[in-house]
């Protein structure tokens, strides 16, 4: 009999991207991802649905019934990883005592681990690094404009807005500003769905941006990526892929203007041509 799989990501943006990884190593015969109504658009490769649709939520809740046909949909499935409900032990209790077939993974590295935390997700789905997200689009004609994403989901984690201005003021080519729905900044580019902003993003000769969910998806779709990072660890939650360059310290402030244009200069030269000469 075909083997039945499900898999469950919630999660934010970038920490679903490092998990891509992982999810295509957990493929089976027939597939299913559950995962945040924001990513669904980006699992291409087989069925995904949102987490906030199916119920699972209200499975452990004392007093509460579970939405019909919840639980036979789960015993459907042969096997069911799980990053959802790792860390709450009512919820594993229950599904043990259903006879669910979960598999529980640990939806965060260990604090202090200096392994990548793409690798560690694709470790414990069973396979080997290095991990290296990747998302198929549709490519549309490549543009000649720099896009800039000034924010991430932590304030703490954004480099100052000033300053990403001096950069864009430096740049040889045309600036496109990116910003999420909620995210103020007058002129900026938004997109509802995350496969349509993939799609634009990998028309651009250069991404910069924070450590943010969209910065993974900039490096995942292949444009050359320069990420600032301050408080959190690149080794371990900086994106990855063949064109991404990371400028990093231990402070925010200690990123300068001139270590942004240098780094973005060296890494996509292409951008510059020959303003030197």
């Amino acid at each position: 009999m075909p083997s039945r799989r499900l898999i469950i990501r919630p999660g934010g943006i970038g920490d679903c991207i490092l998990s891509l990884p992982a999810i295509e190593h957990l493929r089976a015969d027939y597939t299913e991802v559950w995962a945040p109504s924001s990513i669904v658009p980006l699992i291409r490769s087989t069925q995904s649905g949102p987490i906030s649709s199916t119920g699972i939520d209200l499975l452990a809740l004392p007093g509460v019934e579970p939405p019909g046909g919840l639980i036979e949909k789960l015993r459907s499935f042969d096997s069911i990883v799980s990053w959802y409900g790792s860390n709450r032990a009512e919820f594993r209790e229950q599904v043990r005592a259903l006879g669910l077939p979960f598999q529980f993974l640990d939806a965060l590295p260990e604090p202090g681990a200096k392994m990548h935390a793409a690798d560690f997700f694709l470790r414990q789905a069973g396979g080997e690094g290095p991990a290296v997200p990747r998302i198929e689009i549709e490519r549309g004609r490549p543009g000649d404009f720099a896009v800039i994403h000034p924010f991430s989901g932590s304030a703490r984690k954004n480099w100052p807005l000033d300053r990403f201005r001096e950069v864009a003021a430096r740049l040889p080519i045309p600036v496109r500003w990116c910003a999420g729905p909620e995210e103020a900044l007058d002129g900026a580019v938004r997109f509802e769905n995350l496969y349509e902003l993939a799609c634009w993003l990998a028309r651009a000769r250069l991404y910069i941006g924070n450590d943010a969910g969209i910065t993974h998806l900039a490096a995942a779709v292949g444009v050359p990526v320069v990420a600032i990072f301050g408080p959190t660890d690149p080794a371990v939650w900086g994106p990855r892929g063949d064109l991404v360059c990371v400028v990093s310290a231990d402070a925010l402030d200690e990123v300068s203007v001139d270590n942004v244009v240098e780094e973005a200069r060296d890494f996509s030269p292409g951008v510059f041509g020959n303003e030197e000469s």
